[in-house]
């Protein structure tokens, strides 16, 4: 996620509508030099500038939002073949990565959630501030926001907010979306913000509007955010070389935990130092080395001029010389609905 901003980029490559958050917190991670670098995100191209500011080095930039990488391409002409973008998902890193002859890399970025540029675009339906067809879809394409409430049954609708939204109130407002749209689907923002204030009103000196949380679990849903970052974070590790590091930058508690154990997990941390028993399999080395301390914040300066930064989180790690493990199915299972019958408000 990043912010906009009206004056210019301080990194090479001239200005820039949005500035992404921890800029120089990942910078310090990815510890850019000649080599070969992934920005998962590009968004508006803000890490990608700041990697290729260093002599030498070349940056592969994914984005499943074609507006993204449309616009990505007046920077790639200013770095003279150092910047390859690619349209996709970066769940799909390695597919994308193997396609473009990548076998290989130095660092990886990864800035999840939706883009500043994404939620200023009215029309794209991320935010209730403006009155906008209830879309959502990064890449364009697939199932609306209206569509899944116009399809799902109840129950799943309330999963969905309860879970992705950790909304209190989510089986009050699946039942009032079940209820109304035989005669008054949920197709505009406006229209579903409005209907949340009605029947989940915002208690007395509340901090945030009462839709926020429904509108990020559909987002969520809707992109499968969640997945994503899970698969994203698989094939970073298949493809980084040792030394390598991934830096990643959540916005929520629902990323920042899958993250957070995908580190743990990766790096042996939390695990039992005791003697194998007899028969037990051998642990797998850790394939990456997470130096304290973690998460990282932003500083105050950058939390008071970008309100959007405030809940960020930077954890990262530097890829040992550990074979990767591939798929994790402990993981996998925190980007999942829970099962159902679970207590909801």
């Amino acid at each position: 996620m990043s912010v906009g901003s009206g004056g210019k980029n301080p990194v090479a490559g001239g200005p820039a509508r949005h500035i992404p958050v921890l800029l120089e917190e990942v910078l310090a991670v990815l510890r850019p030099r000649a080599g070969l670098f992934c920005d998962g995100t590009f968004g508006a191209g803000g890490y990608s500038r700041a990697i290729l500011a260093t002599p030498g080095a070349r940056v592969i930039a994914i984005d499943r939002d074609p507006d993204a990488i449309a616009a990505g391409r007046a920077i790639a002409a200013r770095f003279e073949g150092r910047l390859d973008l690619a349209e996709g998902r970066f769940g799909d890193l390695e597919s994308i990565a193997r396609m473009h002859g990548i076998s290989a890399l130095d660092g990886v970025a990864l800035d999840v959630g939706v883009s500043s540029m994404q939620f200023d675009e009215a029309a794209r339906g991320f935010s209730f501030q403006h009155d906008a067809p209830l879309d959502m879809r990064m890449a364009k394409t697939g199932r609306t926001a209206a569509d899944i409430l116009a399809q799902e049954d109840e129950e799943t609708i309330a999963d969905i907010l309860f879970h992705y939204g950790e909304e209190r109130n989510s089986r009050r407002i699946a039942r009032a979306i079940v209820a109304d749209r035989p005669t008054a689907p949920y197709v505009s923002t406006r229209q579903f913000a409005t209907m949340i204030e009605r029947v989940a009103p915002a208690r007395p000196n509340a901090r945030i509007h009462p839709a926020t949380r429904s509108f990020q679990a559909l987002r969520i849903a809707v992109n499968d955010e969640l997945g994503e970052l899970v698969s994203g974070l698989i094939g970073a590790e298949a493809l980084l070389a040792p030394g390598g590091a991934l830096a990643v930058v959540t916005f929520h508690s629902l990323e920042d935990r899958i993250v957070k154990q995908f580190f743990a997990r990766r790096s042996g941390r939390g695990q039992a130092q005791s003697r194998l028993l007899p028969g037990e399999p051998a642990r797998p080395a850790p394939t990456f080395d997470c130096p304290a301390p973690q998460p990282i914040a932003p500083g105050a300066s950058e939390a008071a001029a970008n309100p959007r930064a405030r809940s960020a989180k930077l954890r990262h790690g530097v890829r040992t010389e550990a074979a990767a493990r591939g798929a994790d199915e402990s993981i996998r299972a925190l980007a999942l609905l829970p099962p159902r019958n679970r207590g909801r408000g």
